[in-house]
């Protein structure tokens, strides 16, 4: 990605644009309702409410610390040391920031929607439930923004004009 414009104001041919923000915020709303039906559903379906385990928020927090270092190694090799990012680097790197930001900000929405589901239950397992899903929704929304941070990583600056 660049940050120049072309001739009609939008990205400059071969360039993409920044993650959308409303998109982002649309799949986290869409997990928030899907995550807060889960709880109901589940207890009418099947009888019982799924378990959130530790692995599920310290997965998401692993995916976000390894987002974030390849964020920070991509912005110290593009703008730090002005290295050029191979093409097929730069367009995983981009494709796995876009996914990422989707998929946590999806995941973030779910976790909480769950969690909320559990607030003033007086079930056995509502606590823990409770717990776990708000740190894992915390967990997505690092995914979310540390992808979004290596998207723009990702943004090659604009070459200085000929003298």
């Amino acid at each position: 990605m660049t940050q120049a414009s072309g001739p009609d104001g939008g990205p400059p041919p071969g360039s993409l644009r920044p993650t959308p923000p409303a998109v982002v915020a649309a799949w986290a709303v869409a997990g928030l309702a899907v995550g807060w039906l889960v709880h109901p559903l589940s207890e009418r379906l099947g009888g019982t409410a799924p378990v959130v385990s530790w692995a599920q928020p310290l997965a998401l927090l692993l995916v976000a610390a390894i987002l974030g270092g390849t964020a920070h190694a991509t912005w110290r090799s593009v703008h730090v040391r002005r290295e050029r990012l191979d093409a097929h680097q730069a367009v995983n790197r981009l494709v796995l920031a876009r996914a990422c930001a989707y998929v946590g900000a999806l995941a973030g929405g779910g976790y909480l929607g769950y969690a909320l589901s559990w607030l003033g239950s007086d079930a056995e397992l509502g606590d823990e439930r409770l717990l776990r899903s708000a740190v894992a929704a915390v967990g997505g929304l690092a995914v979310a923004v540390t992808a979004l941070l290596l998207e723009r990583a990702c943004r090659v600056p604009d070459d200085p004009p000929a003298a």
